[in-house]
């Protein structure tokens, strides 16, 4: 036996040493769970570790507190977000939060692990909506890990190690593999999970040759790829060294403090109005790259080439993820032609009058709708479609999130984060889903999660040719045929 209850504690042992979690329940009640909170999987990546690759926590003495969450890679105030992700300070950031039901190894239940979403510039695990608790009653051991961030984890660095955050969550995944069991979870039933960057970050991994051994199923969220191109990221390496006026080396970016990259890296990504074409066009500043070694070609010439083809798949969209980009401005747009906006964001001549004939109902609700619709496809839905396709036969689900936010009328971006977890009553729903947003909504969308996690298959039909089927989530739910059918005619050509 690995568990010790004393009251409302537990104890476990992992291979770096002894943790003491906390109960959320009573014991033996069935909804009641263990929290394990900022666990460190690795070393703090400061002094000479912070631009190198991660390190596995040394063992240490007796019993390691896991009551509260660990530091964030995200620092300060985030502002305004659609998710409520706190910062937390510290310098140990890579750690790891487990939800339980059974932290002994007398159970073997299947695992769902968690990446954070967040442009891979922000984001934290520490958001309540993230807690396990709602798949620990549905008998899953939730994870959810941190990585670094933004440049530290993700910019070229000439005599650094790359895509410092992708070794993160594989150090992350093998600290699943070697401890989950001792918390009741089964190595072998491992599913990844993430949105938006997160949901990328698990395609990433999907794709990779040497990430196939850390699970087994992949559901992906609104999944935002990086694959950023090996000279993109060197450009943008050297050109921030030059705006800090350090050489682009390791003694260079160290000389700076964290603050001031920051600073750097925020002036250097900047979005403005006139910047969404290239934004489009360009994807990600930064990301994971594309750097011959870990990376050795794009996810999707990966995908292509059969990788992950064994792994089961759940992909899928909201339908107007970064349509609320163009909200405030919905009444100045409505006097600009729609084919004058679209033309200024780069959609060619050619895929023009079909595109807007394929989304005419979109259409109609005016320029700004249309707009937020187009950038939506680019960013997210067109990429879906392209990845199931390069998948052929591997088994594969498709469904789109329709359900209206009861804020901004539309299904936005994040909007279905708290359907998956099942967490409703969590603070800040409100803001991005309104009042009194369904129940039984979270009841299909979280079920299908908890189905596929466990079985293997989300309960419905896969996707495959002619039918393409797709599960519609809204109210009511139903099934269609070629549920992406309006991004096409950007494939065209």
């Amino acid at each position: 036996m690995t568990r010790t209850s004393t009251g409302t504690f537990v104890e476990v042992d992992t291979a770096s040493g002894r943790v003491r979690g906390a109960w959320r329940g009573e014991p033996g009640e069935a909804s009641a769970s263990a929290a394990f909170l900022g666990i460190p999987f690795a070393e703090a990546p400061v002094g000479g570790l912070r631009f190198a690759a991660p390190v596995p926590k040394a063992p240490w003495q007796g019993v390691r507190d896991a009551l509260e969450f660990g530091a964030t890679a995200q620092r300060g105030d985030p502002g305004v977000t659609l998710i409520p992700e706190p910062s937390v300070p510290g310098d140990s950031t890579l750690n790891v939060n487990v939800f339980t039901p059974a932290p002994s190894t007398d159970v073997a239940l299947p695992v769902l692990v968690w990446i954070h979403g967040g442009g891979f510039f922000a984001g934290s695990p520490a958001s309540l909506w993230y807690d396990g608790g709602r798949f620990n009653r549905d008998g899953v051991v939730t994870v959810t890990i941190s990585y670094r961030l933004g440049f530290d984890g993700f910019g070229w660095i000439a005599d650094a190690p790359s895509n410092r955050g992708v070794r993160d969550w594989l150090l992350a995944l093998e600290w699943v593999q070697e401890n989950i069991a001792s918390f009741g979870g089964d190595p072998s039933r491992v599913t990844i999970s993430g949105q938006s960057a997160g949901g990328g970050a698990v395609l990433t991994l999907l794709g990779m040759e040497s990430a196939q051994h850390l699970f087994q199923g992949v559901y992906a969220i609104s999944g935002a790829l990086g694959d950023v191109t090996p000279e993109r990221a060197e450009k943008f390496g050297r050109e921030l060294a030059a705006a800090a006026g350090v050489e682009p080396t390791v003694a260079g970016f160290s000389s700076l403090s964290e603050e001031r990259v920051l600073e750097l890296q925020k002036k250097a990504t900047e979005l403005g109005p006139d910047s969404l074409g290239s934004m489009i066009e360009d994807g990600l500043g930064l990301g994971p790259a594309i750097d011959g070694e870990l990376l050795p070609r794009s996810t999707t010439a990966s995908l292509a080439a059969g990788v992950g083809a064994d792994k089961p798949l759940v992909i899928g969209a909201t339908d107007d993820e970064f349509s609320m980009v163009f909200a405030e401005a919905e009444k100045k747009l409505r006097w600009v032609p729609k084919s004058l906006l679209l033309k200024k964001f780069g959609i060619p001549k050619q895929q023009l009058k079909p595109y807007l004939a394929a989304n005419a109902a979109v259409a109609r609700k005016g320029t700004a709708r249309i707009a937020g619709r187009y950038l939506t496809d680019q960013m997210f839905r067109t990429a879906l479609v392209r990845i199931v396709a390069l998948r052929g036969d591997a088994p594969t689900w498709v469904y789109r999130f329709s359900w209206p936010s009861g804020v901004f009328g539309f299904a936005e971006h994040c909007l279905d984060v708290p359907f998956f977890f099942d967490c409703l009553d969590s603070i800040a729903i409100e803001p991005l889903a309104g009042p009194n947003p369904p129940q039984r909504l979270a009841d299909e969308v979280h079920g299908g999660a908890v189905a596929f996690i466990t079985a293997g298959e989300p309960g419905w039909p896969r996707y495959a040719e002619p039918e393409r089927a797709t599960r519609v989530y809204d109210t009511p739910s139903t099934m269609m045929a070629d549920g992406y059918e309006s991004v096409r005619p950007l494939l065209a050509g």
